[in-house]
C-alpha cells in the first residue's frame, strides 16, 4: 500500500481510551502510552518506553468501543533490548504479571525490527470483537531491559452498543377492566 493508505490502516491509536491505558514495569512513568502513535511518526526516537526491574512489560489497552485487531508493528532498537515475544491476550481488564501466565490467544516470535516496517497479522476471528487488548512482552534479545519505541495496531473500529436498563412492567394475569368490550352478542352455531 502507499505509504498515506498504510498510515490510515494503522490507525486505531485514535481508539485507546488513554486516560485507563496502563503499562506496567514502565521505567517513566507515563511512558508507555507514547508508543502509540501515529504510524507516520513511528520513527520518532524521542518517545519510548523502557522496562524497570526486568525485561517484561505489560500493556493495558482499553478501547473507546469495539475493535476488530488485523495487525500489530512492533518497533525497537537492532540490538539485544528489542523484545523476542509478543502475546496477546482480549477482553481482560487489569491484568497483571500473575494474569499473563495463562494461555494467551495468540503468540509471537519477534524479529528485531529498528524501522518499524514488520507486521505480525492476527487470527481475525480471535480477535473480532475486542474492547481491551492486554500485550504482554515476557522477554527480549539479551539485554537487562526491555525498550520499545512504537506499538502499531491495525483493524477495524465500532462503537461500543451500551445496553440501557429497559423498565417493563408485566402482568401476572390480564386486568379485565383494561380490556372492555362495547357488547357481546352471543352466536350460536348448530351442527346438524
Amino acid at each position: 500500500a502507499a505509504g498515506g493508505e498504510r498510515g490510515a490502516a494503522w490507525g486505531l491509536y485514535l481508539r485507546i481510551d488513554r486516560q485507563r491505558l496502563q503499562c506496567l514495569n514502565e521505567r517513566r512513568e507515563g511512558s508507555g502510552a507514547l508508543v502509540f502513535r501515529a504510524w507516520e511518526e513511528r520513527g520518532d526516537r524521542a518517545q519510548f518506553v523502557e522496562s524497570d526491574d526486568d525485561e517484561e512489560l505489560l500493556f493495558n489497552i482499553p478501547f473507546t468501543g469495539n475493535v476488530k485487531l488485523k495487525g500489530v508493528i512492533v518497533m525497537g532498537e537492532d540490538d539485544g533490548t528489542h523484545p523476542a515475544e509478543m502475546r496477546l491476550f482480549k477482553n481482560i481488564p487489569h491484568m497483571s504479571f500473575d494474569d499473563a501466565a495463562r494461555e494467551p490467544d495468540q503468540t509471537f516470535s519477534l524479529n528485531r525490527d529498528p524501522t518499524g516496517e514488520l507486521e505480525y497479522p492476527t487470527k481475525i476471528a480471535r480477535f473480532s470483537n475486542v474492547y481491551h487488548l492486554s500485550i504482554h512482552f515476557p522477554k527480549n534479545f539479551g539485554a537487562e531491559t526491555t525498550k520499545i519505541f512504537y506499538i502499531g495496531l491495525k483493524g477495524e473500529w465500532t462503537e461500543a452498543h451500551r445496553h440501557e436498563v429497559t423498565i417493563c412492567n408485566y402482568e401476572a394475569s390480564a386486568n379485565p377492566a383494561d380490556h372492555k368490550l362495547e357488547q357481546i352478542t352471543p352466536q350460536t352455531h348448530f351442527i346438524s
